[in-house]
């Protein structure tokens, strides 16, 4: 990665990813969390605020030195045990089977194989363990996915690989989750092409 990736990315995307429209997606996408969290793509720590009280620690993965000392005011103020603990999603330092739930935040977008990361995450996940995600992506609407695919390339060079068109329930899905709950509408304020949200909880397919 280079200087733009590593120290200009992570305080665009604070401040992109802070602004109090995003305050709702985050407290309903963290409501269910409880026991090991793992949290990938932790960024500046912007979910630590709507931690729950079941919530007994949060594993942090994050490769940006920068976003991990953005992170630091709302670290210092934590009621919950955080740690980093990885820098790569695609690849996991933990056994297999050691997280009661999972949480990913506007991440998907931006993680090279986003596949390897859901079976990652699949991986560590304990029996009944659930992934609870809010993701921009594509689109619903055939106008505003034109515009998508028109913008994804500004897009993905000033915003560190992030992708307007991903498919996030069907990603998802296609890692081995069988979706629970999702709701999928546009972010209020929020630039149609950039604020398709789908927010939900999955869990691994037994068997």
């Amino acid at each position: 990665m280079g200087f733009y990736t590593d120290r200009i990315v992570p305080h665009l995307v604070d401040v992109s990813c802070g602004m109090s429209l995003t305050e709702g997606s985050r407290k309903r996408v963290c409501a269910g969390l409880n026991g090991r969290v793992v949290e990938i793509g932790f960024g500046s720590g912007l979910n630590i605020p709507f931690y729950p009280a079941a919530v007994d620690s949060v594993s942090a993965v994050e490769p940006a030195d920068e976003a991990w000392k953005l992170a630091g005011k709302r670290l210092s103020r934590s009621g919950v045990s955080v740690e980093r603990s990885g820098l790569d999603g695609q690849s996991l330092p933990f056994p297999d089977n050691t997280f009661d739930t999972a949480l990913s935040t506007w991440t998907m977008c931006t993680i090279p194989d986003v596949g390897a990361a859901l079976n990652e995450v699949r991986r560590v996940l304990k029996p009944g363990g659930t992934l609870h995600f809010v993701e921009h992506g594509l689109a619903p609407h055939t106008k505003v996915q034109r515009w998508q695919r028109r913008f994804e390339p500004i897009q993905k060079a000033v915003a560190g690989g992030c992708h307007l068109t991903r498919d996030i329930p069907a990603l998802v899905r296609v890692a081995g989750f069988e979706i629970r709950d999702l709701d999928s509408f546009y972010e209020k304020g929020a630039p149609r092409i950039m604020g398709a949200l789908s927010l939900g909880v999955a869990a691994p397919v037994e068997g």
